[in-house]
């Protein structure tokens, strides 16, 4: 069970629930939960997202039903009930989600059958089943998308032309998740696409009931989404389109043409979009590239993420920017047909090089493995030499420690980020990617 003790870079489930919910418009969770679950969920989220912790109700303020002994013993839906009649009088929300926890599921209270006396024209209440036991933080996140999906969501909606929904990425485990939506929404909207993004400040209640509407499902993940977006292919016809996270302007080019194809939007219309945003992006990085040259700001890079920024990072660095990533560590916990998925990803890189793949969840192991690369790296000439050098590493916070063991520069953007405050930045896109730049090449100078 090591992999998952020795500092993780996810949560359980009820964690990742807990934060998606947080992230709906005027939602509010009511916990069925021992008192710790929101409490060190709560934390961890404030010392792992970029201080981002709270939001509408959310945070140590969230309600619950603080299951104790007695609970375990003769079960727990008296409580829940008594909860959640406190909650509606208390709580001012639009949707109430019920998250369950591993006490809750095990104990096997019928939390649908407490819950269906309050539901009703004025009160929305759902459920999701979401004891922790059940998988990781990301596991989290779909499990609250299918119960939307499924309970919340209106079905048999005339479907909207240029209305899509975005999915595939995890509010708080994506630390810049509100700034990729937004980029991502930008993106798109210069094809005159609707965007429904679900967990933005612009989103809404009733757009998300409309989602049955969409004529596309975009999913910007190898691994996030896929669940909700065959659900809801299921229930309400939506086709939908799979295309990694884009940073920078290859992976944006490639995502607005699959976009439009799946949609069959005029190619000029696609052209003519990527054609201005490529002439702004390369205006606005050019007065960057004689100090890039004579500062010698190329790097080799070390990445550790999960499956969207790993794969989204190493092909920005690679295919535009000119680093040569050397060692990819990919954190989330996958099965053999998701890691398929990454290693062919990694592997169609402009330059045709294959970096060094591997897939691990635990701190140690990852400095471990990148370290004995960076040491098996060394020329004939040994210590006189080192071949990967200088070096730099995009990871999460906990990857500090080994960046200055390599004497290498370091950028936090996975999860957990303990020494950066987000509020709404964000790398998708063109100009997603000159932020990463400035980011990249502020870590590097500065001490200067």
């Amino acid at each position: 069970m090591k992999h998952f003790i020795e500092r993780p870079r996810f949560t359980c489930a009820l964690g990742g629930a807990i934060a998606t919910v947080t992230a709906l418009p005027r939602a509010v969770h009511i916990l069925h939960a021992p008192p710790g679950c929101a409490g060190n969920t709560a934390w961890t989220q404030m010392g792992g997202c970029g201080l981002q912790v709270g939001g509408y109700c959310g945070g140590i303020s969230i309600p619950g039903t603080n299951v104790q002994e007695r609970e375990v013993v003769f079960g727990g839906s008296d409580r829940l009930e008594e909860q959640i009649q406190n909650t509606l009088k208390v709580m001012d929300a639009d949707l109430y989600v019920v998250l369950t926890s591993c006490v809750a599921e095990i104990i096997g209270d019928d939390v649908d059958s407490v819950i269906a006396p309050f539901q009703n024209d004025e009160t929305q209440i759902i459920s999701a089943e979401t004891g922790g036991f059940k998988g990781n933080s990301y596991l989290g996140y779909e499990i609250v998308l299918e119960s939307i999906l499924k309970n919340y969501v209106t079905r048999g909606e005339a479907t909207v032309k240029g209305r899509v929904n975005l999915w595939g990425i995890a509010p708080s485990f994506d630390v810049f998740w509100r700034g990729n939506l937004e980029g991502l929404r930008q993106l798109l909207s210069r094809l005159g696409l609707e965007v429904n993004t679900f967990f933005t400040v612009d989103d809404h209640l009733d757009g998300i009931r409309q989602a049955s509407s969409a004529q596309l499902n975009i999913v910007v993940s190898d691994v996030l989404g896929w669940q909700a977006a065959e659900i809801s292919q299921e229930l309400h016809g939506i086709p939908y389109l799979v295309s990694p996270l884009p940073i920078g302007p290859s992976a944006s080019d490639l995502f607005l043409r699959r976009v439009g194809e799946a949609l069959s939007l005029r190619e000029a219309l696609i052209e003519e979009v990527i054609t201005t945003e490529n002439q702004r992006y390369y205006k606005l990085l050019e007065p960057l590239t004689d100090c890039y040259n004579d500062m010698d700001l190329q790097r080799y890079a070390a990445v550790v993420g999960d499956s969207n920024y790993a794969t989204a990072i190493t092909a920005f660095l690679e295919n535009d920017f000119g680093w040569l990533p050397q060692v990819i560590v990919i954190t989330d916990t996958l099965i053999e047909e998701q890691q398929e998925r990454i290693i062919n990803r990694l592997s169609s890189l402009k330059s045709g090089r294959i970096p060094k793949i591997i897939f691990k969840g635990d701190s140690t192991d990852i400095a471990k493995c990148i370290k004995d690369h960076w040491e098996g790296s060394k020329t004939q000439y040994g210590k006189y030499v080192n071949a990967l050098s200088p070096a730099f590493v995009v990871g999460s916070s906990l990857d500090r420690p080994l960046a200055q063991e390599l004497g290498a520069a370091h950028l936090s953007i996975s999860f957990p980020v303990s020494n950066r405050a987000v509020i709404d930045r964000g790398y998708t896109g063109y100009q997603g990617g000159l932020r990463l730049i400035e980011d990249l090449i502020s870590a590097i100078i500065v001490n200067r």
